[in-house]
């Protein structure tokens, strides 16, 4: 089996023709359809139907091509280091992390980090957890940060930042002059819900089904900040990411604590046995006291002395990695 065919058969995936493959990778069309010939008979099942001048993958195309392409991310990574060692040496951050922590946060741990002062050009990537999942497991990032709905399996990882979710509404909200927001009022309005697979919302869920309640979503959304955009234009009150909802305050947005304690989190991930470069110790300072900043600004918008519920002297606390479980030893967890 030829490499070289593989690389065709992947290219041919991708365009959908053989023409497009062809022009894809600078070689001739017949020496396209000639790979493909090839690793056909190897394989000895057919990887498409030729209908009407076109090629149709079979469902053993379509199984083949998920390990091709994880044999092809494996030389992508290596290329994308290569080019960022060329144009940056050693002197490169790259981080995965879920919108919560992305799209606000790390922006601000970013500008007291000062990257131009320090030399250090910054990757920082913002995705869903399942994607920061699979980038830190590649090694493509220096570390990543998800939330808990994910296993930690595979990886090394360390709790960050725990916090209770906290009511948002437009100023005009009925509920907008109340201390402390009661679950059960909430019921009565408009709900601006995260999605049902949400690790919060299902532990919101717990507490409405203890207490009977029933709220009423008018809007399902996978992000605290578009719950917190839905409230801020008066469509309803939600529950959001208490850092997430800390960037609209400034816009009007009634931030307030809640009467039930539904779990916000934040967990560090690692790849296992990966040492973490000193501009990534560096930063991760940052982050710890950026995140002491923005609970005191989060307990000034609320009023009150939050009950931020990150760890105790965060912005002091080194990261502790927790390695992967012992396949030996179940459930055991083993620290640094």
């Amino acid at each position: 089996m030829s490499i070289r065919d593989i690389e065709v058969f992947r290219a041919v995936m991708n365009a959908g023709s053989t023409s497009k493959a062809s022009g894809l990778l600078g070689i001739s069309q017949p020496a396209v359809s000639q790979a493909i010939r090839r690793l056909e008979t190897m394989a000895d099942f057919k990887l498409f139907e030729r209908v009407r001048s076109r090629l149709i993958p079979t469902q053993e195309a379509v199984a083949l091509m998920r390990d091709v392409d994880r044999y092809f991310l494996g030389f992508e990574v290596i290329e994308h280091r290569i080019r960022s060692l060329r144009s940056y040496g050693l002197g490169r951050l790259a981080i995965a992390c879920l919108p919560a922590l992305g799209t606000g946060f790390l922006p601000r741990v970013i500008a007291s980090f000062d990257a131009p002062a320090r030399d250090v050009q910054i990757s920082l990537q913002v995705m869903s957890s399942r994607e920061v999942h699979e980038r830190v497991s590649a090694g493509q990032v220096d570390f990543g940060l998800m939330s808990d709905e994910m296993s930690m399996a595979g990886l090394e990882h360390s709790d960050f930042v725990r916090m209770p979710g906290v009511a948002v509404m437009n100023r005009s909200h009925p509920l907008a002059g109340r201390s402390t927001i009661d679950v059960a009022d909430l019921q009565d309005y408009p709900f601006l819900a995260l999605n049902p697979e949400d690790s919060t919302r299902l532990r919101l869920e717990t507490h409405l089904t203890a207490k009977d309640i029933r709220l009423k979503p008018v809007v399902e959304t996978p992000y605290s900040h578009t719950v917190c955009e839905l409230a801020l234009a008066g469509v309803g009150a939600g529950i959001a990411h208490p850092l997430v909802a800390l960037d609209f305050v400034e816009r009007g947005l009634v931030v307030k604590p809640i009467d039930v304690e539904v779990m916000f989190t934040g967990v560090l991930v690692f790849r296992a046995g990966t040492p973490l470069a000193d501009n990534a110790r560096q930063f991760l300072r940052h982050m710890r006291l950026q995140l002491a900043r923005d609970q005191k600004a989060l307990e000034a918008a609320l009023g009150k002395k939050a009950a931020a519920g990150g760890r105790d002297s965060a912005a002091a606390s080194p990261v502790t990695r927790t390695r992967p479980r012992s396949k030996t030893a179940p459930g055991a967890v083993k620290r640094r």
